[in-house]
């Protein structure tokens, strides 16, 4: 056996191969998911080909210094007093080279710039002692040297500017509150499960310090990339998830640790986001923790991500918060844990879809139509029937009223999806039999609305009662008017 290793960037991949050749036997590690923002908040961004833009960080210099890191710093502060002292010292040497103190310091009727400067090491001990206001006394300025008066209060001057600048620069530098920032915890999972009978993603905030943070508030951001209709092609496309910014909940008392909840809807990014998707699914979630420190009064802002490997379907929280002998006690060696919970498997619109579907009011509204045209054309072709018949036997039948008794009757029909309760209880029971379909209930609607025709044969003379058979004339009418009887019927 032997193994290969790759080097692809950062990342590592191992491939080991038989002796045979017949391939490999171990398939290569997932490679590492490049992260917008860490989890520790640090932004892997780099800001490159800046070309005649560099100048804006000298324009604003006092911030390029605050951004600095600690090292350089550090480094700049000690070169900047350095040379700042060298060119002081220089200057009152030249002094005292240029009236020649250095050739007749010693001589006691001669009266100097500075006394007791006669070389560069006396004058950068005189610029010292003066810029720390030391003052020994064994050096001094005299008032023969206008000169050296000028450079003592430039000196002065540029020394406080000096000062106040990089001492500043160095105490805003140390009192940062990115150091609070780390007690500030984040849970390293997300989890989506139910809450409340609704698909939610959750994560979890906790403050370790007792100090508090005030105004305590919290965003989220997905980013994604996602092409436009147009044809362009967004490589880091930021959508706001909202944590309940319109209810106020967003607005945090961190005391104890929390849990974040962005609901799954319509308005949210993930409506469409299923266990099956998102294992090929590829996006980060940007949380964004935002305060004001309780002690010093500055803001703060603690920032983490959470990638599509790191959010976990049908998972909850434990509980972090215990009740005990007169106060709350939060364990934090829970804080990370996660358990599942019977979750479902689609997205929010899957689901809708699939209970949309479901519901019994999907019916009427597909066979509503049809419905209609089948009652619309059995009624014509009743009133159409009814006009050919003469008219004494449209009296004997009773077929005057009968038009008007199917409408009321096939109006029901076509509602009886809805209500059933404006029919006769013998049309209830046909229709609610399976499988009578809307044709068989028009025909049954149709003979019971027959019954009053053969109710009226007994008030008939009796030639005709004996030509109707007991309420069965179809055998004795013509063939013309039995032939349209029969087709009223159908």
């Amino acid at each position: 056996m032997s193994a290969l290793r790759k080097k692809l960037g950062d990342d590592y991949q191992v491939v080991t191969t038989s002796s045979s050749g017949s391939g490999f036997n171990q398939p290569a590690p997932k490679r590492k998911r490049q992260r917008f923002v860490d989890k520790n908040g640090r932004c892997n961004v780099q800001h490159g080909n800046l070309g005649s833009e560099t100048s804006r960080y000298l324009s604003d210099l006092f911030t390029t210094l605050v951004d600095l890191k600690w090292r350089w710093n550090l480094f700049i502060f000690v070169l900047t007093y350095t040379v700042a002292w060298l060119f002081m010292a220089s200057m009152w040497w030249v002094i005292a080279y240029i009236r020649g103190d250095l050739y007749k310091a010693h001589d006691d009727k001669y009266t100097p710039c500075v006394a007791n400067v006669y070389n560069f090491p006396s004058a950068f001990l005189f610029f010292i002692e003066t810029e720390a206001t030391i003052g020994y006394g064994f050096r001094y300025i005299t008032d023969k040297c206008p000169e050296g008066i000028i450079l003592f209060l430039f000196q002065s001057i540029l020394g406080s500017i000096v000062d106040a600048f990089l001492i500043g620069c160095m105490f805003i530098k140390m009192s940062q509150p990115k150091k609070r920032a780390e007690t500030l915890m984040f849970s390293e999972h997300a989890v989506i499960s139910m809450r409340d009978g609704k698909l939610t993603l959750m994560f979890r905030v906790g403050n370790l310090r007792n100090s508090h943070m005030v105004s305590a508030q919290i965003r989220c951001k997905l980013l994604k990339s996602r092409q436009t209709p147009e044809g362009e092609f967004l490589p880091l496309d930021q959508l706001e998830l909202d944590v309940g910014f319109s209810t106020g909940a967003d607005q945090l008392f961190l005391v104890s640790p929390l849990t974040i909840c962005h609901v799954i809807d319509t308005k949210s990014p993930f409506y469409e986001l299923s266990q099956r998707f998102m294992q090929t699914e590829q996006f980060e979630i940007v949380v964004i923790l935002e305060g004001i420190v309780e002690t010093t009064g500055m803001t703060c802002q603690a920032r983490t991500s959470y990638t599509e490997d790191e959010v976990l379907w049908g998972h909850r929280f434990f509980p972090v918060i215990s009740l005990e002998e007169g106060f709350f006690k939060v364990d934090y060696s829970q804080f990370h844990a996660t358990f599942e919970v019977p979750t479902p498997a689609y997205s929010v619109k899957e689901q809708e879809e699939m209970l949309l579907m479901s519901s019994p009011l999907m019916a009427p509204s597909l066979s509503s139509s049809r419905e209609k045209n089948n009652s619309v054309a059995c009624l014509d072709t009743l009133e159409d029937t009814s006009t050919k018949l003469p008219s004494k036997l449209q009296k004997m039948t009773g077929r005057g009223d009968l038009p008007r008794k199917l409408l009321r009757m096939s109006s029901t029909t076509s509602e009886k999806a809805y209500s059933f309760g404006d029919l006769s209880m013998k049309l209830q029971r046909i229709s609610s039999v399976p499988g009578n379909s809307e044709e068989k209930l028009v025909l049954k609607t149709a003979k019971m609305s027959s019954d009053p025709m053969s109710q009226s044969v007994a008030d008939l003379p009796p030639k005709l009662q004996r030509l109707a058979g007991g309420g069965r004339m179809e055998g004795h009418l013509p063939p013309k008017l039995r032939k349209m009887n029969s087709d009223r019927f159908t």
